[in-house]
């Protein structure tokens, strides 16, 4: 998604600003196709085939901001225990992950931890642990994050799908498509903020939402779902005038008409429908009725989980599933990306019970994942990726600063614990993996943390991807 502290209004509105999008997305799609084209006459033909074991099927999930106490409030909150603590003066020397069990399935695969610094960032384990200010600089934002975790090349905080000097990336959605595979991408919160936007755009500026809703529905993905209907509040209730921040109303016309080729659904039964199976379709371009965010900035201000009533919207789980069974019609195999996106939104905000909720709502998604590849895949076959971008908000311990303190707390409730930013930090995040492929991944190791253990950068994915199983041709 994109960082909530960093949201600045779209241009919308006038018909010069329309007129400059307009052109600045015209001039941005030539200068993909050139760019692109010139990336494909160099590497050679696409094709399918990479290794023996590179998987048919990939499924990236990232809760955006969820850091491993993201991970574990949620788990407290469900069984009262978690793994992931630490406690103890800042000293790399002595801190530890205190002993616990999982809680969530994707716990149990094979995991390590990643860094998600942008160009010209670094980690090191040993100051992050011997002072907790450390990690309060130099970190990424959601756009750089996605962009190196799409396409396998750090950039600038503030570029989507570009490098630092604005030339435009391959991204995995990209290289999907032109090995035979279908590609898609769903979140809860606008679908074309950074995160999304990084696996189908490329633009130079995260927040010009309307160019990149554009290249978005103009381009290749055949299934794009998330929020940012022009039409509804963030409470799902219908406005009286439309605000298009986040798509013009040109395209949210032509899309929602049917001059395009995808299948416009907007109702919480047909995104059922297509999670059922009831329908199909070969594209589908689904716009929840909802302003920003599923759930996130719905109002109530509760310190209980699930102490505000809730939007009567669908969830990430039933959009996850309908796009795969979208996606899966393909016999090539497919790409898609799924964001919990609002956990960012949480984190910014400070906001435990929330942050939770959107935790609680991304692992539902994982569940639904991990049952679709064991009823219509298969793990010999499907990679599924699970992950976070950067941490957001340096969650912790009630007790945290100067030293470190566990969270606590009781199931059903909400836990105990401090937030010491409203920002993100460079703190290393959870990758948790299985399927096709795995080995691959753990070979790509490139530090290890004295409390985290080995960890891969957050370019690793991407260069396995694209440089190992889904590879072109040499001409």
């Amino acid at each position: 998604m994109s960082d909530r502290s960093q949201q600045t209004p779209a241009a919308s509105g006038s018909a010069t600003s329309a007129a400059l999008t307009s052109i600045a997305a015209a001039s941005m799609a030539l200068l993909l196709t050139g760019c692109l084209a010139a990336q494909s006459a160099e590497a050679g033909a696409p094709s399918a085939e990479g290794s023996s074991d590179a998987p048919k099927n990939v499924i990236y999930m990232i809760g955006d901001g969820m850091g491993y106490n993201h991970v574990a409030a949620t788990n407290l909150y469900e069984s009262g225990q978690t793994k992931y603590q630490v406690e103890g003066e800042a000293d790399p020397d002595t801190l530890e992950e205190l002993p616990a069990e999982p809680v969530q399935g994707y716990e149990e695969w094979d995991s390590v931890a990643m860094s998600t610094y942008p160009e010209g960032g670094s980690y090191d384990g040993e100051e992050a642990w011997s002072d907790r200010e450390y990690v309060n600089e130099g970190f990424t934002d959601s756009a750089a994050a996605g962009t190196a975790m799409a396409t396998g090349t750090k950039t600038e905080n503030g570029k989507i799908g570009v490098d630092s000097s604005g030339e435009p990336l391959e991204n995995l959605s990209e290289r999907a498509i032109d090995t035979g595979r279908s590609a898609g991408v769903v979140t809860t919160v606008p679908f074309n903020h950074a995160t999304p936007a990084a696996w189908a755009a490329h633009n130079a500026d995260r927040d010009d939402y309307t160019g990149m809703a554009t290249e978005m529905i103009d381009g290749d993905l055949d299934v794009i779902m998330g929020a940012g209907h022009p039409e509804y509040d963030d409470d799902a209730e219908h406005l009286d005038t439309p605000d298009y921040e986040y798509l013009s109303e040109e395209d949210y016309d032509r899309v929602s008409s049917g001059e395009t080729d995808f299948d416009f659904i907007e109702d919480n039964t047909d995104f059922e429908d297509l999670a059922t199976g009831q329908s199909t379709a070969e594209r589908v371009f689904g716009l929840a009725q909802a302003g920003s965010t599923l759930q996130y900035e719905r109002d109530g201000s509760s310190d209980e989980v699930g102490g505000d009533e809730m939007n009567d919207l669908i969830d990430l789980s039933t959009m996850s599933q309908g796009a795969l069974n979208t996606l899966s019609q393909n016999d090539d195999g497919f790409h898609l990306m799924i964001e919990g996106g609002a956990i960012d939104w949480a984190g910014h905000g400070n906001d435990t019970a929330r942050d939770v909720e959107e935790v609680l709502d991304f692992n539902e998604a994982v569940d639904t994942v991990t049952q679709w590849v064991e009823e219509n895949s298969s793990w010999e076959e499907t990679l599924v990726i699970v992950t976070a971008d950067h941490e957001t908000g340096y969650l912790g311990g009630p007790d945290d600063d100067p030293d470190h303190s566990p969270m606590t707390g009781e199931p059903d409730e909400t836990p105990e614990v401090s937030w010491s930013s409203e920002d993100h930090t460079n703190a290393l995040v959870p990758v948790f993996y299985r399927g096709a492929g795995s080995d691959a991944l753990t070979e790509k190791i490139s530090g290890t943390d004295p409390v985290r253990g080995d960890y891969l950068d957050n370019t690793a994915i991407p260069e396995v991807l694209m440089e190992e199983f889904w590879v072109r041709e040499e001409q």
